[in-house]
């Protein structure tokens, strides 16, 4: 008897020790953020942080767009709505948090006016 107890006491630690997937999502943003941001991911594109929006399920993801890349339609000119769905579908990295229904945001600003949005995304389980 004394054996279950114990099982049942380890098993009930253990479970009380497991982060929640939004906790754990939180926290990756959070740390993402603080290691690797802001940077330049490429030529004219800017990551200035990651963030959880826990009410929502959604990752949020804050770009720059700089230089020749800092106007309006270019993102549509190059289809990156259309890259983005591409680039989720085919990411491993986010399979957990697919797998979860979760959402993924992306917002792009200007540059030379930050409060001006380029372009913003959001897409839902139906895209990926």
């Amino acid at each position: 008897m004394k054996k279950f107890c114990l099982i049942g006491l380890f098993a009930f630690i253990f479970a009380s020790c497991q982060e929640s997937l939004e906790d754990r999502c939180a926290r990756e943003a959070k740390e993402y953020t603080k290691k690797n941001c802001p940077a330049k991911l490429d030529k004219n594109i800017n990551i200035d942080s990651l963030t959880f929006e826990r009410e929502t399920h959604t990752l949020h993801y804050h770009y720059t767009l700089t230089g020749i890349a800092d106007r309006e339609g270019v993102m549509e000119e190059i289809g990156g709505e259309q890259i983005l769905k591409e680039n989720l579908k085919n990411s491993t990295a986010m399979k957990t948090y697919k797998d979860n229904h979760y959402r993924f945001t992306y917002t792009y600003r200007s540059e030379k006016d930050p409060s001006k949005i380029l372009m913003e995304v959001t897409l839902t389980d139906k895209d990926y």
